[in-house]
């Protein structure tokens, strides 16, 4: 079990914190309006009212003993950008930031922000791949070269095992799972024979997966 520390309870801030609860790890809300906070005690139970940005307040909190802290704002980046660097004063481990804009992105992971979640382009990126693309069906990006795609499973590895087709050889890319009615099966055997009705989830290059079923 791992402890977060969640500012702010709008709807990013509640939904990641009802779904860290959710996985059993224990989080502490920090919302200074009184009208979210009671919006949100059904899903998070343990929330304070106060400034995110006031040291005072949050020298109280113990900062330094949460494993993560998620700065859920990004209506003020003026805010974000103080709570963050207060953040980094007081010993927090880690940092999540949210960002609407790119040149925001860089000046939070100049002043203590340890990952910034840019949803707008995350989200944009990810439907472009999945709609864009064919034979592609799901996308996570890794970093801004390698991802984790589920794709369709090529015509030409029907009836071949991933042994015989060599695969991170000879098309650059590692077969991570199988996906057959709704089943994931991770890390399969190199024996592994593809079937009819599977598709694969596999990690590389945008490049490269997007040769698979050429």
């Amino acid at each position: 079990m791992k402890s977060f520390l969640i500012i702010g309870l709008g709807r990013f801030g509640r939904h990641m914190a009802q779904k860290l609860i959710e996985a059993g790890h224990e989080v502490l809300a920090v919302e200074i309006s009184e009208e979210r906070a009671d919006a949100a005690v059904d899903i998070v139970p343990q929330i304070l009212i106060g400034d995110a940005t006031d040291e005072r307040f949050m020298s109280t909190i113990g900062v330094k003993n949460f494993d993560m802290a998620v700065v859920a704002i990004s209506e003020n980046f003026q805010q974000v950008l103080e709570i963050t660097v207060l953040l980094e004063d007081l010993g927090c481990k880690y940092t999540v930031t949210r960002a609407t804009r790119e040149v925001h992105k860089k000046l939070l992971l100049r002043n203590g922000a340890d990952h910034v979640v840019y949803a707008e382009k995350e989200i944009a990126e990810r439907l472009a791949m999945r709609y864009g693309a064919d034979n592609i069906f799901d996308y996570v990006e890794l970093t801004p070269e390698i991802g984790i795609y589920e794709v369709a499973l090529p015509i030409r590895w029907k009836g071949e095992s991933i042994k015989d087709l060599a695969i991170r050889n000879k098309y650059n890319v590692s077969v991570l799972a199988i996906k057959k009615n709704g089943q994931i099966f991770p890390l399969p055997h190199p024996n592994h024979v593809f079937s009819e009705g599977e598709s694969v989830m596999i990690m590389g290059k945008a490049e490269d997966v997007k040769k698979l079923n050429k």
